[in-house]
């Protein structure tokens, strides 16, 4: 398994099974097989593809240190931005589906329905932390800024399950909802587990 990370050929297998999910929608649209509803099915679909590769990019670092497996770093920056394209593509079929592409009817509707508006604030968070992932970012930004900058992918975390939730909130369907808000909840409790106990383990200084 370490070996196979390390192999020149991880990233690209990575990468083309991250794009998997996409041609399976193209599929769908040529073949003309996404049910009654193509439009409803293209929303759904990238919004729960975007919420899966969200759950893989917070993964890596449990799964690295649990694991001890640091070969899995490799793979955190090209899961941010399948995050962020899936993110795009649910935007898109958003705009272009159900409004139309009409510019003002879709601010007009981010600005009435509070789970479009996290949805979209998500989105925007996702685009920001896709456009500084690169290394002049962080050169750029400076490292202990460009972390903090980082760091709200957890908010984008707790955006993605509000919008989720709120989503489903008419159909009182929350099914799907409590299983990402877990696995989220699990992935980021972590986090601050291990914040937690790095924090006891630092020395206190003498006291002045």
């Amino acid at each position: 398994m370490r070996a196979g990370l390390r192999s020149p050929w991880a990233k690209p297998l990575v990468f083309v099974v991250c794009l998997l999910p996409c041609a399976w929608l193209l599929r769908g649209i040529v073949s003309d097989d996404l049910g009654a509803n193509p439009a409803e099915f293209l929303i759904r679909a990238t919004g729960d593809w975007t919420l899966r590769a969200l759950c893989l990019v917070l993964a890596v670092t449990p799964l690295r240190v649990v694991l001890g497996m640091p070969e899995l770093a490799r793979l955190r920056r090209m899961l941010g931005l399948f995050t962020a394209f899936y993110a795009g593509l649910h935007l898109v079929c958003y705009a272009w589906f159900d409004m139309g592409w009409d510019l003002p009817d879709i601010a007009a509707d981010i600005a009435k329905r509070p789970f479009i508006l996290v949805g979209f604030a998500a989105a925007v968070l996702l685009s920001v932390l896709s456009a500084t992932s690169f290394n002049a970012a962080i050169r750029w930004l400076g490292a202990q800024r460009w972390q903090v900058l980082h760091r709200s992918v957890y908010a984008v975390a707790a955006l993605a399950i509000l919008h989720f939730f709120w989503m489903r909130a008419g159909k009182q369907n929350f099914a799907e909802v409590a299983v990402y808000a877990v696995i989220l909840g699990g992935l980021l409790g972590w986090r601050v587990q291990r914040a937690w106990r790095q924090a006891e383990r630092r020395p206190v200084g003498p006291l002045k």
